[in-house]
């Protein structure tokens, strides 16, 4: 068994919970994956272009990821940024790591968060994510997705970090909320999942209320989603492969 994470006062007040293991899998939602076309892509997410990306089966956090948010040139863009969002004041851009994700309940309150979910809101593309289970005495993986495997979006968060020297940094969060009841079964966490009509009001530069979040940020219908057990493969963010996805007996 590992051993919880600490978690100082200063994390605390940033939002940062501890995880109940050290490995990036014990978080709320630490691993995920994108396994679309570009064109696919292009099309969910009104992009202008299609993007160039490889298969991708197991994301892990620190790792670069593609975001989709409001564009300058164009309405929505790509981005590539570092998942583990790094706030705009901080001192050391190590405290990303611990950023992977933020509670929705608590996001406009959190010193991490809450200018950027007033400004710098985003999409992050999916096509399924991973959770762990206790079953027996040890911790069992899921593959969770879309009904038809359709691609979602998580509701994230980006910020632009400045060093004292070198270029910028642009990293990003996802936000979670409270289970559906197929979630629930599994974990006391999700990530949100956007629906398509509420991309434009995510993207857009419009601060929103605190009631309105709630209602964006809520638990996607459980009965459009599915869940499979894999093998324990996954575990390793090494492994970013096919097999990660698989059903496992």
């Amino acid at each position: 068994m590992t051993s919880p994470v600490p978690e100082s006062d200063e994390l605390r007040a940033l939002g940062f919970a501890a995880s109940t293991a050290t490995s990036y899998h014990g978080f709320m939602c630490g691993r995920y994956a994108l396994i679309l076309s570009g064109r696919a892509l292009a099309e969910q997410f009104d992009l202008p272009s299609a993007p160039t990306l490889t298969p991708r089966y197991n994301i892990a956090p620190t790792q670069s990821v593609p975001i989709v948010r409001a564009g300058t040139a164009e309405p929505r863009e790509w981005r590539e940024v570092q998942w583990g969002l790094i706030p705009f004041w901080a001192k050391d851009p190590s405290i990303g790591s611990r950023m992977i994700n933020a509670r929705s309940e608590t996001v406009a309150e959190k010193p991490a968060f809450r200018q950027a979910v007033r400004r710098r809101r985003c999409l992050i593309p999916a096509s399924g994510f991973y959770e762990w289970s206790r079953r027996g005495g040890a911790k069992q993986p899921f593959y969770i997705h879309l009904s038809g495997s359709r691609p979602l979006a998580f509701a994230g968060l980006w910020e632009r970090w400045r060093p004292p020297e070198g270029d910028p940094v642009e990293s990003c969060t996802i936000l979670t909320t409270g289970p559906n009841p197929l979630v629930s079964e599994l974990h006391d966490r999700m990530p949100v999942i956007l629906p398509p009509e509420r991309y434009d009001e995510w993207l857009s530069s419009a601060e929103l209320a605190s009631e309105r979040l709630a209602t964006l940020l809520s638990a996607y219908p459980a009965e459009e989603m599915e869940a499979y057990p894999v093998s324990r493969h996954v575990n390793s963010p090494a492994n970013d492969d096919p097999t990660c996805i698989e059903r496992h007996a």
